[in-house]
């Protein structure tokens, strides 16, 4: 389990059963970093990050993501407050999202993370190389 997430744990471990409210909070937090860390998250999150987007743009910037995995990503992303969703009376009917100011706020963090990861890539991938062949030597892969 990622470090970060102990205390959470100690938090639900220690809540005090006739009050929910710390196990709810706890749960809270966990759900939103789960959110926020899947796969398709934050590929959308740093899309909304230029301005509104139609629901076919996110379709085509986000490599690999169904259109069933975008639309449930993306409910669930405006129901924890993270985007907006726009529909205008046309015809036919045109969609946007666009990020909140808490997705903004959430951005800056999500550049960062991209930025190590960019950073690093050279790394991981010799470090996977090399993991496997260790693996693949000792009978294990």
């Amino acid at each position: 389990m990622f470090l970060g997430n102990n205390d959470v744990i100690e938090d639900l471990e220690e809540a005090d059963l006739d009050d929910p409210a710390p196990a709810r909070e706890a749960c809270t937090v966990l759900e939103a970093l789960n959110r926020i860390s899947g796969k398709w998250a934050i590929g959308i999150l740093l899309n909304l990050s230029h301005g509104p987007v139609r629901f076919t743009e996110l379709e085509r910037s986000v490599p690999g993501i169904s259109r069933r995995m975008l639309t449930l990503t993306l409910r669930n992303l405006e129901r924890d407050g993270l985007i907006e969703r726009t529909v205008y009376a046309t015809v036919p009917p045109k969609v946007e999202y666009r990020g909140t100011e808490m997705a903004d706020e959430l951005y800056a963090s999500l550049k960062g993370l991209t930025a190590w990861a960019e950073r690093h890539r050279d790394a991981i991938a010799r470090s996977r190389d090399s993991y496997d062949r260790e693996q693949a030597a000792a009978g294990l892969g």
